[in-house]
């Protein structure tokens, strides 16, 4: 028997209508736990309850905010081996990136409760003599969390956290495929000591329970990160409600190696911005942009640095890339994989399903990473977003041809660049069309301090991360006052 995990709507274990399997994707006989798939009544008994406890938690203590999420980031940091166990048994990611996305989660806690200490305001002579000008930021109330599967405890704390802080109240609908993650998470946030009401987690399918949540007259706001189709709804529904709301939608990143570059450098930055988290990132690069010089050289080491990836169980022992999430994805993969063969790209290696046995256990939803040379711009795997282990290079002749591909995209979340010269650098770091821009790095790997958000399709609405994060779950009051 495994074990059945309830949904947590206002300080209580609550059971779902339903219970769904979370499955591991490295051994798919492995169930991971049970969990409840709340509707539309788990949502507005949510709501309700997040409503009621908004009054006197948005006027609440800075120091008792500050010692919750702090005792959140403490705990959360305590247990990181164990919860990286759990993120790489049910969403894939290796022992070692699962539990730096851990430590990423308590360190965005701890952040953000020094957050709670650093509210800050303008005081201001009016033009008016004899009056005083006040600006100040204060929450904007119930904010309801959609987020995705890729990261599931680093992006719901990069939600939570500036929610709570800043004196919201929450609704947090976790993706279906990682609910253990979201379970977890609102387990440690039960013993921190925030008033029953304040923190909510409904678990469920995004189409009842997110639509739920996005049509609600009581929520104030949605931040989501997950697909540009249902973010586009999102987006539309909030519009005609007056909600506030923030995307995070994903992205086509480019990644772009110059001649000058150092190549090891360039193949190894490369390798990572494409492969790790089994490409899947938001952004991760799946665009390789090289100029002439440097191509032939770049490419076979790059399919040398490929081919010595171990893809295995997460959990394994010298496992490099772990399972697709789900048999869903990895068939959109292997698509993108006849789609790229079928527009005349040339796979030099990887791009097939593989058995990846371990002990007793049956195979997961495992695909050798996939490199296609020889490709255009106009092909469809240089121009959609694919989510998995496959990349694709581009030749270009010079750094402006270079920079003009890299822009030529819907999408805008991160860029890079591989390169000795601080002039291309430089106008790179100006003129790329990104939210984000990474030289001689990984377009994936971000700081949990710094605002984090893309610019066209890959994102709308104020940052996430960092101070930036008042933007979105406050709102600003100026007072005067006559003297």
């Amino acid at each position: 028997m495994t074990t059945r995990h309830d949904n947590f709507i206002n300080g209580i274990w609550t059971p779902g209508k339903a219970y769904a399997a979370n499955i591991n994707p490295s051994h798919l006989t492995e169930v991971v736990g049970d969990y409840a798939q709340g509707d539309a009544s788990d949502v507005d008994a949510a709501v309700y309850a997040a409503s009621v406890a908004f009054p006197s938690w948005s006027v609440s203590g800075i120091q008792s905010r500050h010692d919750a999420l702090d005792k959140i980031g403490t705990e959360i940091l305590a247990r990181k081996e164990e919860l990286g166990e759990l993120l790489a048994r049910e969403e894939g990611k290796v022992r070692a990136e699962a539990m730096g996305e851990v430590m990423r989660a308590g360190q965005i806690f701890k952040f953000f409760a020094g957050e709670c200490l650093r509210l800050a305001g303008e005081s201001l002579p009016s033009v008016r003599p004899g009056i005083g000008v006040e600006i100040t930021r204060e929450p904007i109330g119930v904010v309801g969390l959609i987020t995705p599967w890729n990261f599931p405890i680093a992006i719901p704390a990069w939600k939570i956290a500036p929610a709570l802080a800043f004196g919201n109240c929450v609704v947090f609908k976790p993706a279906d495929l990682v609910p253990g993650c979201a379970w977890a998470l609102a387990d440690i946030i039960r013993r921190s000591g925030i008033p029953a009401g304040v923190f909510n987690l409904v678990m469920g399918s995004g189409r009842v329970i997110g639509e739920a949540l996005v049509r609600h007259a009581d929520v104030a706001a949605i931040s989501f990160t997950g697909s540009v189709g249902v973010g586009r709804s999102i987006a539309a529904a909030c519009a005609e409600s007056g909600k506030k709301v923030q995307l995070e939608m994903g992205g086509k990143n480019p990644q772009v190696v110059l001649d000058d570059a150092d190549l090891q450098q360039a193949v190894e930055l490369s390798a990572q911005s494409c492969f790790y988290s089994t490409g899947q990132r938001c952004t991760a690069s799946s665009r390789i942009i090289v100029t002439d010089t440097i191509y032939p050289a770049f490419v076979d080491a790059l399919k040398a640095r490929i081919e010595r990836i171990k893809v295995g169980g997460a959990l394994a022992s010298g496992t490099d890339m772990g399972p697709v999430v789900s048999q869903a994805q990895l068939e959109q993969d292997l698509s993108y994989v006849a789609i790229g063969n079928a527009e005349g790209a040339r796979l030099i290696t990887g791009g097939q399903r593989v058995a990846c046995h371990s002990g007793s256990q049956h195979d997961g939803y495992f695909m050798s990473p996939a490199l296609f040379v020889d490709t255009t711009p106009s092909m469809r795997i240089n121009r959609e977003e694919i989510f998995g282990p496959v990349a694709s290079v581009i030749r270009v002749k010079d750094y402006d041809e270079a920079l003009a591909v890299a822009n030529d995209s819907p999408f805008g979340l991160s860029a890079g660049i591989a390169t000795t010269s601080l002039k291309f650098a430089t106008h790179f770091k100006r003129h790329a069309q990104a939210g984000m821009v990474m030289v001689n790095l990984p377009t994936a790997g971000v700081d949990y301090h710094v605002p984090f958000g893309g610019r066209k399709g890959s994102s709308y609405g104020p940052r996430e991360q960092g101070r930036y994060a008042q933007e979105f779950y406050t709102t600003v009051k100026t007072a005067y006052t006559l003297a």
